[in-house]
């Protein structure tokens, strides 16, 4: 694998934005994109997007997005021992949460802070631990009490965010980090914009990250009435189901890039269906098809405006939604070829074949 794209994969996962506090992730994004583009453009929740314009208005407006949020969790309360209650942001298994390294940010600072768990030493003698849910779970940065842990700037409202380093395997082909879902999609984003920057484009190209995308697809609901796509692509990360079987599972390490068919907000429409497949088959991408019992920023891209042609290219990774996902080097790789080539292709005609198919 190239160093440069283990150090920036590196460096997206590693950085710390959960829903609604995606700023470090921004500030990174519009970094690195700056450069590689027209002009950077922000809408009103705070999503990013680098545009590169085409000089033919009537060219098609080419829409790329990821999301810069991971799940995490926001203060809801700090108790007179000076720990925290919290509410999640985004889907966790509350059995995954407990006796695990975050960091707690606040307008003072971050601070290093831990969850709770029960030592099997206090659970002899009873009936073993009841059933595990967020709001049972505690939050302790070390404090003293409730009053300390306002000297050092502490609110409700403040977010704790899972503390990870991200490594290779020890084959070098895949690797495990935080955040792959979905940190995939920026690193992706930045690498076609780099790839494509002295490429002449068919289309007007608006490519970024979305806000707020694991508590409700809310923040693709504004990017796409801000900047009016002609077609929509989420780039995004969903859940591996291969650790037991391959056998009638979808999502498997290492057979390439994701055509979503389905999922509870979105279906794959005939014309980008064939569309991708094309791309696909032309340019020799591996890929398997995928049915998601969760959703993304496609879903309500779709149904903006007059309906958005759209669709997804994603990978996908196994233990999503944890402190330690794992993915495969590989998968990105054909996600990235078939998005690049998905860009070079999108002109009026190509999409127009797209919508005459539906």
């Amino acid at each position: 694998m190239e160093t440069k794209m283990f150090k920036r994969i590196k460096e997206l996962t590693e950085l710390q934005s959960t829903s609604g506090f995606e700023h470090n992730v921004r500030q990174y994004m519009i970094e690195k994109m700056t450069p590689l583009v027209d002009r950077i453009e922000q809408d009103g929740l705070g999503g990013v997007f680098g545009i590169r314009e085409h000089q033919d208005k009537q060219a098609p407006k080419v829409m790329v997005a990821a999301h810069m949020d991971e799940v995490g969790f926001m203060v809801s309360q700090i108790t007179d021992r000076g720990l925290f209650k919290v509410i999640s942001l985004g889907g966790w298994n509350p059995y995954v949460i407990s006796a695990q390294r975050f960091t707690l940010q606040t307008s003072k600072g971050d601070y290093p802070c831990v969850s709770s768990s029960i030592p099997p030493h206090l659970l002899r003698g009873t009936n073993g631990q009841s059933q595990v849910s967020v709001d049972s779970i505690l939050f302790d940065a070390g404090f003293e009490s409730k009053e300390e842990a306002e000297t050092f700037g502490v609110r409700p409202g403040d977010t704790i965010v899972p503390l990870v380093d991200t490594i290779l395997t020890a084959n070098g082909k895949r690797i495990i980090s935080k955040a792959w879902d979905n940190r995939y999609g920026c690193t992706v984003v930045l690498d076609a914009l780099e790839t494509l920057q002295n490429t002449k484009l068919p289309n007007t190209l608006i490519a970024g990250a979305n806000v707020q995308e694991e508590v409700g697809l809310r923040g693709a609901k504004g990017s796409t009435t801000k900047f009016k796509p002609d077609v929509f692509f989420a780039v995004d990360c969903s859940a591996a189901d291969d650790t037991v079987t391959t056998n009638g599972t979808f999502g498997h390490l290492g057979k390439g890039t994701l055509l979503r068919l389905q999922d509870p907000s979105f279906i794959l429409l005939r014309g980008m269906r064939e569309f991708l497949l094309d791309i696909a088959h032309t340019h020799h991408i591996p890929y398997q098809y995928f049915v998601s019992k969760g959703g993304t920023d496609a879903g309500a891209a779709h149904q903006s405006h007059y309906g958005v042609p759209s669709a997804v290219i994603g990978v996908v990774a196994r233990y999503i939604h944890t402190h330690q996902t794992l993915f495969s080097i590989e998968d990105y790789e054909a996600a990235r070829e078939l998005l690049i080539q998905v860009i070079k292709a999108l002109d009026s005609s190509t999409l127009n074949t797209i919508k005459s198919m539906n």
